[in-house]
């Protein structure tokens, strides 16, 4: 279960958000002293506050946000994956990930490996990460079947 949260400390330089585990990490967060603002509805965690009723209605939200985050999350990656199954069979509805590369760059790989060239090589010639051309090297089939769905 994951939620997107923003995060403020009072030493913080990083002003972009941050995503935390619910449950024990945010609490983690909350002794040391974070505030945490959820994204989706702007409420305010303090973890400075030392009021014992704000910390019990404050840990009391925070686990009832975790306990309805859970199934939420849960319904969305099941509703993503019956409607990826359901647009398999259409292959111009899902096409699967796109390729990080081009014909041009997959060919230029081609040549270069041929050539004996290593793949740390190949990549700083052609701006692809070491991880595509190495799978470009593997599974050619696979790489020049990625780049038909996408043409």
């Amino acid at each position: 279960m994951r939620a997107a949260l923003q995060l403020t400390h009072p030493l913080a330089y990083r002003r972009r958000p941050v995503v935390v585990t619910a449950g024990d990490d945010i609490r983690e967060f909350m002794r040391r002293g974070v505030i945490i603002r959820p994204v989706i509805n702007n409420m305010t965690f303090d973890g400075a506050t030392k009021d014992p009723m704000q910390e019990a209605v404050r840990d009391a939200l925070i686990a009832c946000k975790a306990a309805s985050a859970q199934p939420q999350t849960e319904a969305t990656k099941e509703a993503q994956k019956a409607g990826i199954a359901a647009n398999k069979c259409d292959p111009k509805k899902y096409r699967g990930k796109k390729p990080s590369f081009n014909r041009g760059q997959m060919l230029k790989v081609h040549d270069m490996l041929s050539t004996g060239t290593g793949a740390s090589a190949i990549s700083r010639e052609t701006g692809l990460s070491r991880q595509t051309v190495l799978c470009i090297r593997d599974k050619p089939a696979e790489a020049e079947a990625a780049l038909v769905k996408w043409e």
